[in-house]
C-alpha cells in the first residue's frame, strides 16, 4: 500500500509540471524528450522497487556478527560466525507441539555414544528421598525421579601411559560429558569427565607414574618429560603459568575435587618445584593446592549446559527434583516469613527455615586458611 501511494502521489503531482517543461525543452532545444522522459521512468521507477542497476551487496561469513558459542579447551572464546537472527545451532529446539515443549531448549548430544554403559563400571544408585537413617529429611526437595545407574569414574588417573578415547557417553548422575579411555598396554577401560574439544580416537597421557615393587607399595614418581596437551593430567608443579586446568586434586596421592562440573574451569596463577601453587577458580577465588596434587588440562566439556531449560516442571520430577515452596506462602509456625495477612515477612532478613541468614550473613565459623584472595561479594 505505502509503494502504490507513493507512486499515485508522484503520478499525480509531477505529471503536469513535467508535461509543460516537455514542452518547452523541446522548443528551446535545450534538452531531448528521449533524456526527459528517461529521467522521469527512472523517478517512477524508484517509487516501486530498486533500480535495476544498483550492486547488490553480497554478504559474507566474514561480515555477520559473531556470537560466543562456549569456552574452547583454552579458555578463549571460540566464536562461531552466525547471523544475529537465525536461530543458534547451539542448541536443539522443538515445535510448540505441547506446552512442554514450546521452552524446551536442549544442547545438541548428536556426538554421544547411542548404546549403554559398560556394565562393570557402573553401579546402581539407591535413591534414599533424603532420609537419614532415622528416617527424617535432612534434605529438602529431593525424592523421585527415573532409575539410575551411577558411572563409577577414575578420579586418580593413576594408570600411567597412553589412554585411547574410545567414545563420548551420557552420564544421568552429571552435567559434564564423559569419556570412556582404553590402555594402549593393557587394555583396561575406565571412565573420566571428557575435556572440551577431546573426541573419539584421540590419546590421552597420564603423567603419574605407579610404580608397584614387591611389597606392592605404590612410588609415585612422575616423568621429567610432559605434552601440555588438553585432557593429560600431570602434578602442578608441571604445568607452565596460565594454562587452563579442571579436576584439581586437594593433596598429592588425592582424587580430583575442584573444578569438575560442565564448562567449569580454573587456572594456575602460580607454581614452583615445592610447596604450594595458586590456582584462580572461576568464581574469582584464588586458593593454595600442593603442587604435587594432580589436575588435568583443558575445560570441562558441555560449556552450554548453563544454558539448558528444561521446558516443563516435569522434567524436574524426572530428575528427582521436588517442588520448592516460598516460605512467604507458608504459615508462622513452618517458616520465619510466613503468617500475615499478604506478601510480608515480617520485617525480617532472609533466613533459611532454621532461622539461619540466606543472603550475607556471616556463617563461617573460622576462615579458610588456603584462600588467598575470596571471591568478590555482592
Amino acid at each position: 500500500m505505502l509503494r502504490l501511494g507513493i507512486g499515485r502521489l508522484l503520478n499525480t503531482s509531477f505529471r503536469a509540471p513535467l508535461t509543460c517543461l516537455r514542452q518547452t525543452t523541446v522548443t528551446s532545444g535545450t534538452i531531448p524528450s528521449a533524456t526527459m522522459w528517461t529521467r522521469w521512468n527512472a523517478v517512477r521507477s524508484f517509487a516501486n522497487k530498486v533500480p535495476a542497476n544498483t550492486p547488490s551487496k553480497t554478504t559474507t561469513t566474514e561480515e555477520l556478527p559473531s556470537f560466543i558459542t562456549g569456552f574452547s579447551t583454552q579458555g578463549h572464546g571460540a566464536s562461531s560466525a552466525h547471523a544475529s537472527a537465525t536461530p543458534s545451532t547451539q542448541f536443539k529446539t522443538y515445535k510448540p507441539t505441547t506446552p512442554g515443549k514450546r521452552w524446551l531448549k536442549r544442547v545438541p548430544r548428536d556426538h554421544l555414544y547411542k548404546g549403554k554403559a559398560v556394565r562393570s563400571l557402573t553401579v546402581a544408585k539407591r535413591s534414599s528421598g533424603g532420609r537419614n537413617n532415622t528416617g527424617r529429611i535432612t534434605i529438602r526437595h529431593r525424592g523421585g525421579g527415573h532409575k539410575r545407574r551411577i558411572r563409577i569414574i577414575d578420579w586418580h588417573r593413576k594408570e600411567a601411559g597412553a589412554h585411547v578415547v574410545v567414545r563420548l557417553e551420557h552420564d544421568p548422575g552429571r552435567t559434564a560429558w564423559i569419556a570412556l579411555l582404553k590402555h594402549q598396554e593393557t587394555g583396561k577401560l575406565s571412565y573420566i569427565v571428557a575435556p572440551n574439544g577431546v573426541k573419539a580416537g584421540d590419546t590421552l597421557y597420564s603423567y603419574r607414574s605407579v610404580a608397584k615393587d614387591a611389597t606392592q607399595q605404590e612410588d609415585d614418581s612422575i616423568t621429567r618429560t610432559a605434552a601440555i596437551d588438553v585432557g593429560n593430567c600431570m602434578p602442578l608443579k608441571m604445568l607452565p603459568v596460565g594454562t587452563i586446568i579442571h579436576n584439581i586434586g586437594l593433596k598429592r596421592n588425592g582424587p580430583a575435587v575442584m573444578a569438575r562440573a560442565a564448562g567449569n574451569y580454573a587456572q594456575l596463577i602460580q607454581t614452583g618445584d615445592t610447596g604450594y601453587a595458586q590456582v584462580r577458580l572461576s568464581s574469582g577465588e584464588v586458593r593454595l593446592v600442593p603442587v604435587d596434587a594432580c589436575a588435568t588440562i583443558g575445560a570441562v566439556s558441555n560449556p552450554d549446559h548453563q544454558h539448558e531449560m528444561l521446558g516443563k516442571a516435569g522434567r524436574s520430577r524426572w530428575m528427582g527434583i521436588r517442588p520448592t515452596v516460598r516460605g512467604m506462602a507458608m504459615n508462622a509456625v513452618d517458616h520465619p516469613h510466613g503468617g500475615g495477612r499478604g506478601k510480608s515477612k515480617g520485617n525480617k532478613d532472609p533466613r533459611s527455615p532454621w532461622g539461619v541468614l540466606a543472603k550475607g550473613g556471616k556463617t563461617r565459623k573460622r576462615p579458610n586458611q588456603f584462600v588467598v584472595k575470596p571471591r568478590p561479594r555482592r
